[in-house]
């Protein structure tokens, strides 16, 4: 593991995971549910206390229909419906008491929360820091440089480089074309009919990247591979869609006008009382929330 990394969180993933287990549904003193807040709450409790980051930042989406890339591309993630109020609320409290307990947290109207940790990588690299990528999206895996680490907390096992190598096939540089030719459902990303993740890094394991392999698509036929002359003839037809994809894949670190000094700062106890309270956690709850 990295020496004093810079600890950068897909929050949305953390709280959507508790919110789709609703049951038993618990309520705040207002009448609202909270259970995606406690589920939140519970995953950074725990990275805290075990971790004890000193720079840590979490990025939140708020830009679905906003964002750049629907703008390249007006299908993008259409297949998602907008989250309901409830959910909005929950999002807000999670945001509301990480700045209560000193935490930087940041979203932006044009780009995603991908952008915004791409951005923040790119930064504190140049400040000689290491980067431990906290998610569940194998899209943030293009971001592990040497000294780097995936990893999807609490479930899978941490990856380093060479770990994304081996558990998606391709470099974590490879990751944007890997999906700009498999495609991505969950963002409605178009690709190669019949082209799989699997099938893509067999591509890119001899080509490179899309660029290369574009360039030299009769190649694709000679390859020792099953189906190889109709693996050539797909991607020669759809090279359209592939360039289009790969807009759309890659993560881009310069978003403007989010914070980059990413220490935690002195906690505002006087909210996190009250957000503690609202939420129905106890005065011991509280004791140990100011604590951490």
């Amino acid at each position: 593991m990295p020496e004093n990394p810079v600890w950068l969180i897909d929050a949305s993933i953390y709280v959507f995971r508790p919110w789709f287990v609703r049951q038993p549904i618990v309520l705040d003193r207002e009448g609202n549910p909270v259970n995606a807040v406690l589920g939140f709450l519970r995953f950074i409790y725990n990275l805290l206390q075990t971790e004890q980051p000193q720079r840590i930042a979490f990025a939140f989406d708020i830009s679905l229909q906003t964002s750049t890339r629907k703008a390249i591309y007006p299908a993008y993630k259409a297949n998602r419906t907008p989250a309901p109020a409830e959910l909005k609320q929950q999002f807000q409290l999670c945001r509301d008491f990480l700045d209560a307990l000193g935490i930087v947290q940041a979203a932006s109207p044009h780009f995603e929360a991908d952008d915004v940790i791409g951005t923040w990588a790119k930064q504190q690299r140049n400040n000689g820091q290491t980067c431990m990528i906290i998610s569940g999206d194998k899209d943030l895996a293009q971001l592990v440089n040497e000294g780097d680490i995936w990893w999807d907390y609490g479930k899978r096992t941490p990856l380093p480089p060479g770990g994304v190598k081996k558990e998606f096939g391709v470099w974590p540089a490879q990751i944007p074309d890997q999906l700009a030719l498999a495609g991505d459902v969950a963002d409605n990303i178009p690709g190669i009919p019949g082209v799989g993740m699997s099938t893509a890094a067999k591509l890119l394991q001899k080509f490179s990247s899309v660029e290369v392999l574009l360039s030299r698509i009769p190649e694709i036929g000679l390859m020792k591979t099953r189906g190889a002359k109709r693996l050539q003839e797909l991607v020669d037809e759809h090279q359209a869609t592939v360039r289009l994809a790969r807009q759309l894949t890659e993560i881009y670190c310069d978003v403007p006008d989010v914070p980059l000094d990413l220490r935690r700062k002195a906690k505002d106890l006087v909210q996190l009382q009250a957000l503690c309270e609202r939420l129905g956690l106890s005065e011991q709850q509280f004791l140990l929330w100011s604590a951490i």
